[in-house]
């Protein structure tokens, strides 16, 4: 099943929270996409890893999406080695995704970076021939992204370009809403945390409007780049 678009999130709802809103827009224009989550985000304050890889498909069925797996990872405690990248290679080569998207290099969350350098080293030794990787017991073909892109998340990080993506917020809040155990919910007892707060979802807009302001629409995502993007027609641009 080759996707155009693989999302990867170290925590169940980091897709969601940073990039759900492009992967809905080329849903529409007819591109399959998956998500792949690295751990279960067992060590989040509220909710349990069970309870979110149930939110996680709930989400995944709000999206729309073709795909969604979880490499159980040890949430905080995995490591950037071999038995880390080829459990993500071999994904990357059951899929063969052209773009993929990945946590912001640098972020307040130590997991972020740590994944985001994890998942581009993957993409990198995934188009390596040597690297040899099995699927039901079948040698994997080796299958290299064209290009790898970092969804920008808590912090501020200057974006490469941004995406329009004003027509699917609502949708895109609706997504992060199937994860009912991690934000704001006024009749839950488990603790706060920085994202359970009813202004969390204030701070997601204002994000998106802030990157949206600069090509003059609603709302938009932003995103860095690890080489330069090739451009056909200037007039394209916004």
């Amino acid at each position: 099943m080759k996707l155009d678009i693989l999302a990867i999130g170290v925590h169940p709802d980091d897709v969601e929270l940073g990039c759900s809103g492009t992967l809905l827009k080329h849903i529409q224009q007819g591109k399959k996409v998956g998500i792949l989550d690295l751990t279960k985000g067992e060590l989040g304050s509220r909710g349990s890893g069970e309870l979110r890889l149930i939110e996680a498909a709930n989400s995944a069925k709000i999206l729309g999406i073709t795909a969604r797996e979880n490499l159980g990872y040890a949430d905080g405690f995995f490591t950037n080695d071999k038995a880390h990248q080829l459990g993500i290679i071999e994904i990357l080569r059951k899929y063969q995704p052209d773009v993929v998207l990945a946590n912001a290099p640098r972020d307040r969350h130590p997991d972020h970076g740590r994944a985001s350098q994890l998942v581009s080293e993957a993409c990198f030794y995934s188009g390596l021939v040597r690297i040899e990787t099995t699927l039901d017991g079948k040698p994997q073909e080796l299958w290299r992204p064209k290009a790898v892109y970092h969804y920008i998340q808590d912090r501020f990080l200057k974006p490469d370009f941004v995406v329009d993506v004003s027509e699917f917020v609502p949708q895109k809040m609706e997504s992060i809403l199937a994860f009912s155990s991690q934000f704001y919910n006024p009749e839950s007892e488990l603790p706060e945390t920085p994202i359970s707060s009813k202004k969390f979802f204030d701070f997601i807009k204002a994000r998106m409007a802030n990157f949206g302001r600069d090509i003059n629409v609603d709302y938009a995502e932003a995103f860095t780049i690890e080489r330069l993007i090739g451009v056909e027609d200037i007039t394209l641009l916004k």
